[in-house]
């Protein structure tokens, strides 16, 4: 069993949790899971404004749940942290797993 953790760090973990449950910034953090994404191509594949784009990319990374990297006139956001990564990794393979009896055999 896991040792109770320090209210400090539940109280950050619930905002991270917060920001994650937002459809548009859990959006932006999967669009740039595997490979660091510019704003303007984030936005665009994302179907927002580069402004709002932005707006959700200030708040993602005062979370510490994306870094940006400059690379000339452009910014990269990425996804580093590797518990950030798994975590959000295993749960996107898990909603995309076929529908499982409780079991493990297939539904149907």
């Amino acid at each position: 069993m896991r040792a109770l953790i320090p209210e400090d760090q539940v109280v950050e973990l619930a905002e991270m949790f917060r920001l994650m449950s937002d459809p548009t910034r859990l959006r932006i953090i999967l669009a740039c899971l595997d490979t660091p994404a510019p704003v303007g191509e984030m936005a665009d594949r994302i179907g927002i404004s580069g402004s709002l784009a932005s707006h959700h990319l200030r708040l993602l990374r005062a979370a510490r749940l994306l870094q940006a990297e400059r690379r000339g006139r452009q910014v990269f956001y990425a996804v580093t942290d590797a518990h950030v990564r798994s975590m959000l990794g295993d749960m996107v393979d898990h909603v995309s797993e076929d529908e499982a009896e409780p079991d493990g055999s297939a539904a149907g």
